[in-house]
């Protein structure tokens, strides 16, 4: 693979041949090759200037944790929809202890944003979860 420098000397090469050759589709020839190369050179220069803002591949361990991040992201998730479609089915304690400790996750100046996130979440997806079999239902309805 060539550099910025190996660029340019191909640049000063097929400009030197353009101005030497007498043939009009030669001279043609030459000054796109010149300009190709030019532009590969500029392209060369802009990457080695601007290295360390590009993506860079991810070594194997990093690849590895993020495949790990993406796996463990999937099991919360699936965690927290079933939860959420057994709520009308957990005893309110716990159900207390749950709301707190989800809102206690986020970032301290934002844990009031945060809980009502969830508050509203809950309110509005209510109805969606399952009911509690009848049987259930008296027993937690005679524990209140």
């Amino acid at each position: 693979m060539f550099n910025t420098k190996q660029y340019s000397a191909k640049v000063t090469e097929y400009g030197d041949r353009s101005r030497e050759a007498t043939d009009p589709s030669q001279v043609r020839e030459y000054k796109e090759s010149r300009d190709s190369f030019g532009s590969l050179a500029e392209n060369e220069k802009w990457l080695a200037d601007n290295f360390n803002k590009t993506l860079q591949p991810l070594d194997e361990k990093q690849s590895i944790r993020a495949a790990l991040a993406t796996e463990e992201e999937h099991v919360l998730r699936c965690l927290g929809a079933s939860v959420i479609m057994q709520w009308n089915t957990i005893p309110a304690k716990l159900q207390r202890e749950l709301f707190d400790t989800a809102g206690s996750m986020g970032e301290l100046m934002a844990t009031a944003e945060l809980r009502g996130q969830i508050a509203r979440f809950l309110h509005k997806h209510k109805n969606d979860a399952q009911a509690p079999p009848e049987g259930q239902q008296q027993q937690q309805t005679q524990q209140a």
